[in-house]
């Protein structure tokens, strides 16, 4: 387990020449570090939702695929298909992107 990060800063004695120009130079960073994160935030979840919508289709081929495959994979690849088209709109839909 990892220990709780902490913030330590010597930007707060206003004292510090530049302190205050600092701080804000930071807190710039700070601000474009987010965005940036929220940035890869929003390609992973893609990502994701492209990997689910793969998995969907290659589900929905076995399920349909006859013969060839077991009646208990057949089965178990259609209820896949499904439960994988309700979590890709699910996501979508949390994501914002409907």
């Amino acid at each position: 387990m990892t220990p709780p990060l902490t913030v330590v800063s010597d930007l707060s004695d206003p004292r510090r020449p530049g302190a205050e120009s600092s701080a804000l130079n930071i807190a710039d960073r700070v601000r474009r570090l987010q965005l940036e994160a929220q940035g890869l935030a929003r390609e992973h979840v893609a990502a994701l939702q492209a990997a689910i919508v793969a998995v969907e289709r290659l589900a929905a081929e076995v399920a349909v695929g006859g013969e060839a495959y077991p009646v208990g994979v057949r089965d178990i690849a259609r209820r896949l298909a499904e439960d994988c088209a309700a979590r890709a709109q699910t996501i979508a839909t949390l994501a914002g992107r409907t």
